[in-house]
């Protein structure tokens, strides 16, 4: 591996290392003697009969291990936790359910099953049980439960529609709480345990906990007036069934939801609080602490909100990367790190290949460099990296793409022209082709996306 490539990749692995669930739960869960301590909470043994577990995500496997390894024998453990086929494993006392095919973030009657599941255990909990919620990025597909009226078809269509049309995770995630009975606090609002305790590990910028997975566990701080206008934005047509806009003008009329405001659901019957072990920033961070071990003078940046289109980004960080290559500095190599999560706005189907947002940004950012141009020997100091840190990015099985001067020549010695493959949504297609694909694997976590652009100063 080209030694930039192999640079580029090991910053990108130590952010993911970084926010892996389990250890991240480990640290943040101990037992000393009688006594639980979770974050800065402390509870005796002799508080609770029982543990309930409960969660959703694409890290719920390796948060409920973590979880099991961390209280071990100290109270009898059992619940239910829905995550993505191919990372669920059997667990002693909690059950880790399928609730949706690899590569598909999208609801499911798997996830529906699961969802329904851990309804009917947190209401059947008492005063002396201890409920604790294990949530994760991709909660909100692994979780769907729709409300009265609605179908599943309906919110699978309310999610193509919106992700489709380039609908950022804030949009997405307003109006699924508001046609489900367990998002926007519905899992809350059904636990009867003495105390609830969530551990999140965030995939949303900023660490709004009512969006992070669409908030369970969480008063929601939306209206259902907000639901509306967005489907108002991205549906003017009216294209989604009328059930959608009938379900959310009723709950509207009825003003039925409490928004945490400052207030909290009446219906709320335990003590609850929410502790985010990890998200993007600590990805951020700890890849600059490889970048340094690396020799690089790094500089660092994680996105707190939407950051718009995948193309634009990555031209953008096309644009950083050839400053780095044209200024000054004492230092041999220089690196910059950035997270983030853009959108795609989806091609017509007809035309549509395949891809993801990590993969579209670096092409993006290859589209850009051709534009400049630069000469091969500027080619050959560079490289860029964009991918998921769930070793996702979109419905195929690469987590994101690298760009370097391999990619660019075997795109030009068999005549790729990046800009048809970016109007066709095809990236995977063409960085197949070039041998630019990042193939991970899951990666057991989910804080969105993390970048890394190197360049080295020999000439």
């Amino acid at each position: 591996m080209d030694s930039l490539k192999c640079d580029a990749t090991s910053i990108w692995t130590a952010g993911v290392d970084a926010v892996r669930a389990k250890p991240l739960v480990r640290r943040s869960v101990q037992v000393c003697g009688d006594d639980l301590r979770i974050g800065d909470h402390r509870w005796s043994r002799d508080e609770f009969d029982r543990i309930l577990v409960v969660g959703a995500g694409k890290a719920g496997t390796a948060m409920t291990e973590g979880l099991l390894e961390a209280i071990g024998p100290w109270l009898s453990i059992r619940g239910w936790v829905n995550v993505p086929e191919g990372t669920e494993a059997s667990l002693p006392g909690v059950h880790i359910h399928p609730a949706r095919p690899a590569g598909r973030n999208e609801p499911t009657e798997q996830g529906e099953a699961g969802a329904k599941q851990m309804l009917k255990m947190v209401e059947s909990a008492t005063e002396r049980d201890l409920c604790i919620a294990l949530i994760s990025g991709g909660g909100s597909a692994l979780l769907p439960a729709p409300k009265e009226g609605i179908t599943l078809q309906d919110k699978l269509e309310v999610t193509r529609l919106l992700s489709g049309a380039g609908a950022d995770i804030t949009e997405l995630n307003t109006v699924r709480k508001h046609l489900s009975d367990i998002k926007g606090g519905g899992l809350l609002r059904a636990c009867r345990a003495g105390t609830m305790i969530t551990l999140v590990l965030s995939d949303v910028l900023g660490d709004p906990l009512d969006l992070i997975a669409s908030g369970p566990t969480v008063p929601d701080s939306t209206s259902p007036q907000q639901a509306l206008d967005v489907l108002e934005r991205y549906d003017p047509d009216r294209k989604l069934s009328d059930r959608i806009y009938r379900t959310l003008r009723d709950e509207l009329a009825g003003a039925s939801r409490v928004t945490g405001k400052g207030e909290s659901f009446p219906s709320i019957t335990c003590q609850h609080t929410t502790i985010v072990i990890g998200n993007n920033a600590l990805a951020v961070d700890e890849a600059g602490i490889r970048a340094e071990k690396l020799g690089y003078n790094h500089v660092m940046q994680s996105a707190r909100e939407c950051e718009g289109a995948a193309e634009e980004v990555g031209r953008h960080l096309a644009d950083m990367t050839l400053a780095m290559l044209r200024g000054g500095g004492s230092h041999v190599n220089d690196c910059l790190i950035t997270g983030g999560e853009p959108t795609v706005t989806l091609a017509p189907a007809a035309i549509r290949g395949r891809g993801g947002r990590n993969q579209q940004l670096v092409l993006a950012a290859d589209q850009r460099l051709l534009e400049v141009p630069i000469d091969d020997s500027s080619w050959a100091r560079l490289c860029i990296l964009s991918g998921g840190t769930d070793g996702e990015d979109g419905p195929t099985d690469a987590a994101g793409a690298i760009l370097d001067v391999d990619v660019h020549r075997q795109a030009v010695s068999i005549g790729l022209d990046p800009e048809d493959f970016l109007r066709r949504n095809d990236a995977y297609e063409f960085f197949h082709q070039t041998g630019g694909l990042l193939v991970t694997g899951p990666t057991g976590t989910n804080v969105c996306d993390l970048r890394v652009a190197v360049i080295s100063r020999h000439r």
